[in-house]
């Protein structure tokens, strides 16, 4: 069995159980960037439903110069999909707000517009939004809350960066697709680049606990805890009636 196979396998099965439990017939929606999360979770969903039931959603945030790769993976897959451009969206919310966003703000806004955008597309179209996020990822919060952090289904959540590449491979994705240099998709640098480590040293960690550079388990531990609350239930106080 070649390697990501037999995850392959599950996380399909998951998928379809998923589908009969919370919503026979419904379509999986899915925000299309041209990564490798979304494409492998895209091809997840088509080899597990078919894809009749699979929604692409492209969201380009005014021009998106790696588009192309989205546009690759919808024609690859043979899916039904929306381009939806959030620029408008963005830019008119951002007027409306009195006062100067931080950077932080404007960053996570079309995130979260993204998000807006694919419910409003699957409560039209019978569907339910997929997560795309992994492992690793969340692991050290890396996503935005209430943006690309949520969904109704997620498949690749408890697997690593190099564990999701294997899917991609083993289910014929595209090597550009699976290989594609991951950009954070809000100020312009690649995700290693803002973590301050690599995926691959991380995944180890997180496996094995297994790590040759002090400084970056130091980083990696720091934010796993900042970034809890992320991956947990709103608290709700408890009156005790």
């Amino acid at each position: 069995m070649f390697p990501g196979e037999q995850e392959k396998n599950d996380c399909g099965a998951w998928i379809r159980d998923f589908f009969e439990k919370n919503g026979p017939g419904c379509n999986a929606v899915i925000g299309i960037s041209g990564g490798k999360d979304s494409s492998i979770v895209a091809a997840l969903c088509v080899e597990a439903l078919g894809k009749d039931r699979v929604i692409g959603v492209l969201m380009p945030n005014g021009e998106q110069h790696d588009i192309d790769m989205a546009q690759l993976l919808v024609s690859h897959l043979g899916i039904r999909h929306f381009v939806v451009n959030i620029h408008d969206a963005v830019a008119g919310l951002t007027g409306q707000i009195p006062f100067e966003l931080s950077k932080q703000s404007r960053e996570n806004l079309p995130p979260r517009i993204r998000m807006a955008t694919l419910y409003a597309v699957s409560q039209s179209h019978n569907g339910r939004v997929a997560n795309t996020c992994n492992l690793s990822e969340d692991w050290v919060g890396y996503s935005t809350r209430y943006g690309d952090s949520v969904g109704d289904f997620s498949p690749c959540s408890n697997l690593t960066v190099q564990e999701v590449k294997a899917i991609g491979r083993v289910i014929g994705l595209p090597e550009c697709l699976v290989e594609k240099v991951p950009i954070d998709g809000l100020c312009g640098k690649t995700d290693e680049d803002n973590l301050g480590f690599t995926y691959a040293e991380l995944d180890r960690y997180i496996r094995t606990g297994e790590i040759d550079d002090l400084a970056h388990k130091e980083r990696i531990d720091h934010l796993h805890e900042i970034n809890q609350f992320k991956l947990q239930l709103m608290p709700s106080f408890k009156p005790m009636l």
